[in-house]
């Protein structure tokens, strides 16, 4: 399944649905996405349908807490290192793991807010994990790790993570049964047309099992809990000269299977 919340034509209320081929079709009753996920025997979508290029898709829910995994690519880590942009201060087997704003998560088309005193604006695509009973994945879907690399030293992470519209994801959560190997996923950015990341989630270092036990001996991970897995090699930090995101920029994270998201950046 992928299960989506949209906004219909002429609706202002939001439905929730499954995506097949090109339509969506909306669920009796329209249970929340949430609710379809934590529920074992998921219902079949047999309401009204709608032209996916005529609905408005929105942030498939809106979750308890977004936790998020850095330096978890090697090549991202190596070429953020050549240019002084990773952390010394990591122990070695620590594995570094944030909490993104509760007002980050937005939707798939959303604008992406730079605040004001902000100049070094980052993208990371990344594969975001939704997290069932015990922390195992139930769904998959693409996300945008907006980084504020101004505030990036070990004492401001909240402020360089966790920023408002910090974390677009979307376009729909693919079900895990969809997904027969989350490592081995082609994962790509744009900034404008421009190709500036294109790795896969086989690079990951530390896989998600680890990271929800690493995470879980000290914070009760929840039904519904997102997980940022980590970015490829290709952001603007890794730059000799950095191409920073500027408003009105668009930025479009691609992952293989599970669509795409495109956001606008705008001025805060």
């Amino acid at each position: 399944m992928r299960l989506a919340t949209f906004v219909a034509p002429g609706e202002s209320g939001p439905r929730s649905g499954d995506v097949r081929d090109g339509v969506v079709v909306s669920f009796d009753g329209n249970p929340s996405v949430a609710d379809i996920l934590a529920t074992a025997d998921r219902p079949v979508a047999r309401g009204p349908e709608f032209a996916l290029t005529d609905v408005r898709l929105l942030a498939p829910f809106r979750p308890r807490a977004v936790f998020m995994v850095g330096a978890n690519y090697k090549a991202h880590v190596d070429a953020a290192a050549k240019v002084g942009k990773m952390p010394d201060w990591l122990a070695p087997g620590e594995i570094p793991c944030l909490l993104k704003g509760p007002g980050s998560p937005v939707g798939p088309s959303d604008p992406v807010v730079r605040p004001p005193e902000i100049r070094s604006l980052d993208y990371e695509g990344e594969l975001m994990a939704v997290l069932g009973p015990g922390g195992r994945p139930v769904g998959y879907a693409v996300a945008n790790d907006i980084s504020a690399r101004d505030v990036g030293d070990r004492w401001q992470l909240t402020r360089h993570k966790g920023g408002d519209t910090f974390c677009p994801w979307g376009p729909w959560i693919t079900t895990a049964d969809e997904i027969p190997d989350p490592y081995a996923l082609r994962l790509r950015t744009w900034v404008d047309d421009e190709l500036r990341q294109d790795g896969s989630t086989a690079e990951m270092i530390v896989r998600i099992p680890e990271i929800v036990d690493y995470i879980g001996k000290t914070i009760a991970v929840r039904q519904g809990d997102l997980l940022l897995t980590g970015t490829p090699a290709g952001t603007a930090a890794e730059m000799t000269d950095p191409r920073w995101l500027q408003p009105g920029q668009r930025v479009r994270v691609e992952i293989e299977g599970l669509g795409s998201i495109e956001n606008t950046i705008v001025a805060g």
